[in-house]
């Protein structure tokens, strides 16, 4: 089985704001986040200094055989970095490009990303909504964005608000872009109320769901996380288990368990068929993602075991 990571991060230093409030990279993994001090990352990367260069060391470890990488407001805008990454280590990395949605020319910015080199484009629509404002999914600017992707073939990385908040206006942008790609994240924010909205937005072609920061939102019930597994079986039996991805949301998840942990509970579960784990850790991620040939990765024994 090959297994690919759908959501994940990368960042050499955070150094932004969101909502009025400060996000800065500390030391030994911390972070102020949104004027909190916060472990943002392992304690033992102690230049704050999220690379790439680490993250396919875990990969290795834990035999996944590439990553997509997304962006987050929260970290800032990373994309010279990514574009570097992509570059790099074309075989283990899909690095997404990020426009400022609160510009007026983000089809101007889409193109110029995609123009780069950028495979598809995330956005952290749930980062969308402010205090002093929202930017509409299906405003105009972000129709003339989404048209353009649709038109290169680029794919959608997103993230929704909790709930069905912004479910109808991503339904018109399904229904104006129906060639769009997209991957919704953070599995539809199963803990929340009224999830599974944004779960049935899969039911059309080209939509499908990835689980990044799953093991996050079960993080009070822990490892083996019986609660997403139910979730995972829940949206499989709404829209299919063809239509769903596993995501790690690294690093943020692995200040509480490993990497590995990230996807192993979901090979130990007995509630989904080998077929249905293949499907779900790698083989929908391949064709959604258009990766070839995957890379083959050897188990390497602790030296414990």
């Amino acid at each position: 089985m090959k297994i690919i990571d759908t959501h994940s991060h990368l960042w050499l230093k955070q150094d932004t704001s969101w909502n009025g409030l400060p996000i800065r990279t500390l030391k030994n993994g911390r972070s102020i986040f949104l004027g909190e001090e916060v472990q943002m990352i392992p304690p033992f990367i102690i230049n704050g200094e999220n690379s790439a260069e680490v993250f396919i060391s875990n990969m290795d470890y834990a035999q996944v055989s590439a990553a997509v990488v997304v962006q987050e407001l929260i970290d800032g805008f990373q994309n010279d970095y990514l574009l570097e990454v992509g570059k790099k280590y074309p075989d283990r990395f899909i690095t997404c490009g990020m426009c400022d949605c609160f510009c007026e020319d983000v089809a101007g910015q889409g193109a110029s990303l995609i123009g780069k080199g950028f495979k598809g484009i995330a956005i952290p629509g749930h980062r969308l909504i402010t205090d002093n404002g929202r930017v509409m999914l299906n405003s105009p600017k972000m129709m003339d964005l989404f048209k353009l992707m649709e038109k290169e073939d680029a794919f959608l990385s997103l993230t929704l608000a909790d709930g069905d908040v912004q479910v109808p206006e991503m339904k018109e942008v399904i229904q104006e872009c129906p060639g769009l790609r997209i991957a919704i994240g953070h599995f539809g924010m199963p803990t929340r109320e009224r999830w599974l909205e944004q779960i049935r937005l899969a039911e059309n072609r080209n939509v499908y769901v990835e689980s990044g920061g799953i093991t996050w939102l079960y993080n009070s019930e822990f490892y083996p996380f019986d609660g997403a597994v139910r979730a995972i079986r829940e949206a499989a039996d709404l829209v299919g288990m063809e239509k769903l991805m596993w995501g790690s949301d690294y690093p943020r998840t692995i200040t509480a368990i490993t990497y590995r942990m990230s996807y192993d509970f979901i090979l130990k579960s007995k509630e989904m068929t080998d077929e249905e784990k293949a499907m779900f850790l790698g083989g929908n991620a391949i064709g959604f993602y258009r990766i070839e040939d995957p890379i083959e990765l050897p188990y390497i024994k602790n030296m414990s075991e």
